[in-house]
Formats: C-alpha cells, structure tokens, sequence
C-alpha cells in the first residue's frame, strides 16, 4: 500500500504498510511546529479537522480531551439520523511538541496510535503510525476508518494555512 498522495499545496503525504500489523501516513505541514501540536492536543482546534468533509452527515457533537500521560479521551459522534457513537481511550505517552501516543479503546481490534512531531524550520513534519494488534484488525481499518486519514491531514493542513 506505498503509495504518495499530492497534499494540497504541500507537496506529498507518504501512506506506507509496514508488516501485517502497521500503517504510517508522514506529511509535511506548512506551519509552525506549535501550532501542529496544539491541533491535535487541544479539543476546541482538533474537533474543527478531525471529521473528514466526505463523511455524509457524520459529526463530531463532543470532544473530550486531556492530553497528558494518563489522561483520556472520548470522542461522541452523530450520525445523519441522530444516532451517536463514541470512541474513547487513554494517552500512553504525551511528551509537548514531540509525541502524542494513545490507545483506540474499540475491544479488541484497537490500535495503539502514535504521532510524532518535528520541526524543520518553518514547516513541521508529522508522522502518524498505528499498530494493530492482528493484521485482521488492520485489514478492517484500511477498509474503514484509516481510508480518512489523508482527508483529514489535508483539512488539518487547510485549517493551519487559514
């Protein structure tokens, strides 16, 4: 699944299988490193991005978030009917402007989410790594949620360029 996806403006976004049970998606954002970071750590910026544009009617209604190591997170969405539905789970290791890493607390197919920031003069790159713990777990992602991952990176990028 290596593969390059043109970033709006930004160059590339690299998405790369690694093994049965990995996936990383790397890309460069024309911003500050801070400002980066606080997209994805603080709740009232992360929830204007996080939601792909294509998700047909699906919105993020909360967003609770405590990114520091021990903390949690719940995700609430609704659904174009009004049902909701949430995801939730804990901050392993948080370490300001370098590294967010989380667990997906869906059972059993949950993956262990890490971030990754770093500076390269005016510009930040992020990686952005999930394990899965079979590659099962993984196949379902890659047919499911890790397909909006480079639509909601492009909107983070959009956000940050605004």
């Amino acid at each position: 699944m290596d593969k390059e996806i043109e970033a709006a403006g930004e160059g590339y976004m690299r998405v790369e299988r690694r093994g049965d049970r990995e996936l990383t998606i790397s890309r460069m954002f024309n911003a500050k490193l801070q400002a980066v970071y606080q997209a994805w750590s603080q709740p009232a910026v992360f929830q204007r991005w996080w939601v792909p544009q294509s998700s047909h009617g699906i919105r993020l209604v909360a967003c609770d978030m405590a990114v520091h190591t021990g903390g949690k997170y719940r995700l609430e969405f609704a659904m174009g009917d009004g049902e909701l539905f949430a995801f939730y789970g804990k901050y392993l290791d948080v370490v300001e402007n370098q590294r967010i890493v989380w667990t997906n607390d869906e059972g059993e197919a949950g993956a262990i989410t890490t971030v990754t920031f770093g500076e390269l003069g005016d510009s930040t790159q992020v990686s952005f790594h999930e394990r899965y713990p079979t590659a099962e777990a993984l196949e379902e992602a890659l047919e499911s949620s890790a397909l909006a991952l480079p639509e909601q990176l492009n909107q983070l990028g959009n956000l940050l360029n605004s």
